[in-house]
């Protein structure tokens, strides 16, 4: 059947504009009521963020790296100040004082400080600016950055001199994502991508040269594998990966050597889904490999990488010694490689901390001993029960480590962490204590005013689907919010891709909160909150659990008393997008109102051409409805453009921007035409649609806030909840 609204897709044709700029128009004559609460949520955001602030500097080599903020303008600016003594002088340059960061205080410059990116300035002549990634060479001397000037993530890649602040006259166009500079500074890696938007050459530019002559390192032709790359910890090779939700192909550059090429170590044929790491352990380079061969939540190994590449294809894979098994109850999520231990990121129980793997009992492992359990592992300590823990920097030779904390309450932390040293027995020591760097101020609120606390759902242990299953459910509230049945309340879901909803403190919320609304989360399958399995759980056939297990997690805020079932909202983007359609069209009764920020609700439409930006990739997530018969039918039972139907919708607004490379804007155009079509009650169907943003809507941190006002301002004016309660 003919597509009525396909029309849309031609964002080049000028009726197509101003048919977008005439709903804008309609938007903000339907929500013209809600301005003075926009206004309001904006100026409480803006009032409790602390304007003019700063960054914990991070130290590289002979200089103290860092951020400012500055009341009144959008962008951060990158400083720097140069370490009291340079490293080639300081023999105790690995000392914890080495490592103690200068004070920095806001809006006071340290001695010797010098701004070397002042991003307000770069982004002054464009209506959209984005930075795509910084690198700076290990002298200090060079910086290689890349900007998008328009949102649709398309960088040129710019050098500055860092000794006399000016620009390069050389560029790369149409860059992929960040590029990397060796550490010499000579060179400069970086990827572009195909017609489909997938980034898939890699090339290499030495710098003094036109673009025209960079060398083409890498191709990957198969539609399926998105790659990428980084630096390993002691910056002497280039990690490059190339993979997919189910597996990886996995490659070493070296980056001492100007002629090298990228040496292939586990190829895609191998249907691993892993991650390497190398590692210098007593004198020789090994390759620490995180792995599903042994269960889907992962394990650690230790091998070479001239042991992997000797392997021929037709052999079974062999991936060394097991140095942490696969646990059934933890989730092993990755390694950071020092040169005084191996920190282990790992999640348990939907909490993901840090772990420290000694070098000595990696070498125990390495000399036949048993392998050790992710789960016996030591670990820094924090009080809170829900939290967030994340290494955030580890420079190779440093004797700390840096980690950001924070949870639903608690506004983020810096914590400068010392590598544990050997006890007097030749054991590890206890766990060190970390060190408090700075914690994200916040104006004029008292924070233990709120509560968070979780359910799960739904109560009686069986899911919609018939299966065991209870979903986790965060709920926050005011402390003078009680679970009376009264209560408005917002749903918030995700719950693809194995991403996890952690906890992180967000001051927009706490407007919500204020206003008397119980804020929900439910950690739905699809989501990695309870390790690989909850993921599998709720992709390709299984996707309508992601949809269910919203749904019950819905209907227990109800019946645990949290939510009033007349005033609920849900509220979701991208992939939670399509969450936010789909159980609009399974459920309307249970809502009030519904904004799905960039959604991704043609999805049939979309991954049925692989031409499309990102189509082929999403296979593996969703299945490939092009060869499988079964799959097409699946995801046409549940597409949200697909299954709209005669109803009573809730109010729903569709937020989105015209120049999003990831969840093309047509795919909300077209369904808040079909909703109207169809819509058998008053609720509005609104589209709101940013004409100089990308996937992540306008660029500058007020304009950010401004967005969140508006969605969040739709929602509580639907819910009844205008005026503020405490």
């Amino acid at each position: 059947m003919a597509d009525p609204y396909e029309w849309l897709r031609d964002k080049e044709s000028q009726e197509v504009l101003e048919h977008l700029h005439a709903e804008n128009r309609y938007t903000d004559a339907v929500t013209a009521d809600q301005e003075p609460l926009r206004e309001a949520i904006f100026s409480e955001i803006k009032h409790r963020t602390v304007e003019t602030d700063l960054t914990v500097p991070s130290r590289r080599g002979g200089f103290w790296y860092f951020t400012r903020t500055i009341e009144g303008e959008q962008h951060p600016i990158y400083c720097r100040v140069p370490v009291s003594a340079p490293e080639s002088e300081a023999p105790e340059s690995r000392s914890l004082d080495a490592w103690t960061p200068p004070e920095v205080q806001p809006g006071e410059p340290l001695d010797g400080e010098v701004t070397y990116f002042d991003t307000n300035a770069e982004a002054k002549p464009h209506a959209f600016y984005q930075l795509g990634g910084m690198s700076i060479d290990e002298s200090g001397r060079l910086l290689a950055y890349c900007e998008d000037t328009t949102g649709d993530e398309r960088h040129t890649l710019r050098f500055r001199d860092l000794t006399t602040g000016e620009n390069l006259p050389e560029t790369v166009e149409d860059v992929h994502g960040a590029a990397v500079l060796d550490p010499t500074g000579s060179r400069a890696y970086y990827m572009v991508a195909d017609e489909s938007w997938r980034p898939w050459r890699l090339y290499v530019h030495t710098l003094g040269t036109d673009a025209s002559e960079d060398r083409l390192l890498l191709e990957i032709t198969d539609e399926q594998l998105w790659s990428g790359f980084g630096v390993s910890s002691d910056k002497r090779e280039l990690i490059i990966l190339s993979g997919n939700s189910e597996y990886d192909e996995s490659r070493l550059l070296d980056l001492t050597d100007p002629d090298a090429e990228p040496v292939l170590l586990i190829s895609a044929d191998r249907r691993l889904l892993h991650s390497v790491d190398p590692i210098e352990l007593d004198g020789e380079r090994k390759l620490l490999v995180t792995h599903n061969a042994g269960g889907p939540n992962n394990a650690l190994s230790l091998t070479t990488a001239e042991a992997l590449a000797a392997q021929r294809s037709e052999d079974p894979l062999d991936l060394g010694t097991t140095v942490l098994p696969h646990e059934d109850t933890v989730k092993l999520e990755g390694v950071t490689v020092t040169a005084a231990q191996v920190l282990v990121s790992a999640r348990r129980d939907t909490v993901e901390s840090v772990q420290l793997l000694s070098l000595d009992a990696l070498r125990n492992v390495r000399d036949g001993g048993a392998a050790v359990p992710t789960s016996s592992l030591p670990g820094p300590g924090f009080e809170e029960e829900l939290f967030t823990c994340a290494v955030t920097s580890a420079e190779h030779e440093a004797p700390v480590f840096r980690v950001l904390y924070t949870s639903w309450f608690t506004p983020p932390r810096i914590y400068d962490i010392p590598h544990a040293a050997p006890s007097d027995d030749g054991g590890d020591a206890a766990a060190p204590t970390p060190i408090l760097r700075r914690e994200t101020p916040v104006h004029d609120v008292d924070l233990s005013a709120y509560r968070a606390t979780r359910i799960w759902a739904p109560g009686d242990g069986t899911a919609p689907d018939g299966s065991p299953v209870q979903v986790p459910v965060t709920v926050m509230h005011h402390r003078d919010v009680a679970p009376d049945g009264t209560n408005p309340t917002l749903v918030y879901g995700y719950g693809s891709y194995e991403m996890s909803m952690d906890p992180s403190f967000g001051i927009p919320r706490l407007s919500l909160l204020d206003r008397g609304i119980v804020f929900a989360i439910a950690h739905v399958r699809g989501g990695g909150e309870l390790g690989r399995w909850w993921y599998e759980d709720g992709k390709k056939l299984t996707k309508t659990h992601t949809f269910t297990d919203f749904l019950s997690a819905t209907d227990q805020l109800v019946e645990a008393g949290w939510a009033d079932p007349a005033r609920i909202a849900a509220l979701g983007g991208s992939a939670g997008g399509l969450l936010m359609g789909a159980i609009a069209n399974m459920a309307p009764e249970k809502y009030t109102a519904i904004v799905a920020q960039v959604p991704f609700v043609d999805n049939l439409t979309s991954i049925l051409d692989p031409d499309l930006p990102l189509s082929a990739l999403e296979w593996e997530e969703w299945g490939n409805p092009i060869q499988d018969a079964e799959v097409y039918a699946y995801m046409k039972s549940y597409s949200p453009y697909e299954n709209v139907r005669d109803t009573r919708y809730p109010a729903i607004a569709a937020v989105t921007s015209l120049h999003d490379t990831r969840v093309l804007y047509v795919e909300p155009a077209k369904w808040v035409q079909r909703l109207r079509e169809h819509q058998q009650g008053e609720a509005p169907v609104v589209l709101k649609i940013e004409m100089d943003g990308g996937h992540g809507g306008a660029s500058g941190r007020y304009e950010s806030w401004k967005e969140r006002a508006w969605d969040y301002a739709f929602l509580a004016h639907h819910l009844g909840a205008a005026e503020r309660r405490f």
